[in-house]
């Protein structure tokens, strides 16, 4: 019968399909295994860039701090003064501007003021107490000093200086410019005449006038001192001198590597945990570089002055650091959570059926989203990445951004995707369904 003949067919229909997907299953198989040559080439570029961010991502750190550092004024100065409140400094100062003082004070010249009858009888008297006299002159202009170094004052004198001469950083990190920084036998340092003449004002003032005869005196504190600074100037020089195009070029390599990838969210796991772990290496560096830095001083230097100038210079790179390392973590999270993983997949649920259990109740309560649950609902994925795009802008557009700042905009973030998960209202709702 005709209508058994196509019945009869059914075996082969069904053995050509099978063979059919056997074809195919195995196509995919050797696919996976064997990859197409320009996949091969896409992947093995890919690598490279993700490598070269991860590489150049340190550099670019401190390129943009030194640049901040010699550009900025007020940036410089910013991370100058904490030095002006620093027991440490403090003290160092203070011994260091009692001692210029007390050399331009010789007791021989308390005898100009002394009739020449007098001055055998005063001869023999200083022979006596002449080392007690210069004890109690060096103590007094001590006690003046730390007065005025413990003042107010002395925070302004030092921001003065620092402002004034802001080619101190210049000086120190590429060997050009000029003021009161300069570097002398591998040591920068910092001319305190200012305070000086502020000190030389309060002894007069108090009763010394001989202190009025002190002429400008030109006193030298050491900021930093080490036999490689000429090596570290070189290195700093190129650095300043790739400025802006070098974190340019780190986050170009960064997004190619992404775009060349075959699976470009497992790309952008890798490549910011990479930048967060170069940043990390350079965290660790300036702590090795602290400790050889610190070992190397000559035996005369103050090690607790020192060691607050150096945490005080790289108080700001390491911020940056620690800037770089949050960045690539919460990258790599949020692309993490977006990815197939299984428990990505249920971190999505749990936020999804959260939210979608909020919104139900304030339906419940009376809530009507109406067209804006439609809206959202429409468009929710490129408002998403909007949201993206403008905590990223923030970010870029933020001029010293620290780890606070950069966990805020990130909650911000979370937020502003907590509100679209909330009114989004497939199919309109309830208002709709009716």
């Amino acid at each position: 019968m005709a209508t058994n003949e196509p019945g009869g067919g059914r075996p082969d229909e069904f053995a050509e399909l099978r063979a059919r997907l056997s074809a195919v299953e195995a196509r995919e198989a050797r696919e996976a295994t064997s990859p197409p040559r320009r996949h091969r080439t896409r992947s093995a570029f890919a690598v490279l860039l993700v490598l070269l961010a991860c590489v150049l991502t340190p550099l670019s750190v401190v390129a943009v701090w030194t640049r901040s550092q010699i550009t900025d004024t007020d940036r410089y100065v910013a991370t100058m003064a904490p030095l002006a409140t620093d027991p440490a400094v403090r003290t160092a100062v203070t011994d260091r501007v009692t001692d210029e003082i007390v050399k331009q004070i010789p007791v021989d010249s308390l005898l100009s003021s002394v009739a020449p009858a007098d001055r055998p009888l005063l001869n023999t008297l200083l022979g006596g107490i002449g080392q007690a006299l210069t004890d109690g002159i060096a103590g007094f202009v001590h006690d003046q000093v730390q007065r005025v170094v413990a003042s107010d004052a002395f925070a302004t004198i030092w921001a003065d200086v620092n402002r004034q001469a802001h080619a101190a950083v210049e000086k120190m990190l590429t060997g050009q410019g000029g003021g009161a920084v300069a570097i002398k036998n591998d040591t920068v340092v910092l001319d305190l005449a200012p305070l000086i003449d502020r000190v030389k004002a309060r002894l007069v003032d108090n009763g010394l006038s001989i202190a009025a005869r002190i002429p400008e005196v030109h006193t030298q504190y050491t900021l930093v001192q080490s036999d490689a600074i000429p090596k570290v100037r070189t290195g700093f020089r190129l650095l300043d001198l790739a400025g802006f195009w070098l974190p340019v070029l780190t986050a170009a390599c960064a997004v190619g590597g992404v775009l060349l990838a075959v699976r470009r969210r497992r790309a952008v796991v890798t490549v910011a945990l990479g930048m967060a772990g170069g940043a990390l290496l350079l965290g660790i560096a300036l702590s090795v570089f602290r400790a050889l830095y610190l070992d190397r001083l000559a035996s005369g230097v103050d090690l607790a002055a020192a060691q607050a100038v150096y945490d005080t210079l790289v108080r700001y790179l390491r911020s940056a650091v620690r800037v770089v390392v949050a960045l690539g973590v919460l990258v790599a999270l949020g692309a993490w959570i977006g990815g197939r993983g299984r428990w990505a997949g249920t971190t999505r649920g749990m936020w999804a059926s959260g939210l979608g259990a909020v919104r139900r109740a304030a339906e419940r309560a009376g809530l009507r989203l109406g067209p804006v649950g439609r809206f959202v609902h429409r468009w929710k994925a490129w408002l998403g990445w909007a949201a993206v795009a403008v905590a990223a802008l923030a970010f870029l557009l933020w001029s010293y951004p620290t780890v606070l700042v950069t966990l805020c905009l990130a909650l911000a973030l979370v937020a502003a995707l907590a509100v679209l998960e909330f009114l989004d209202e497939p199919g309109g709702g309830p208002a709709g369904a009716r």
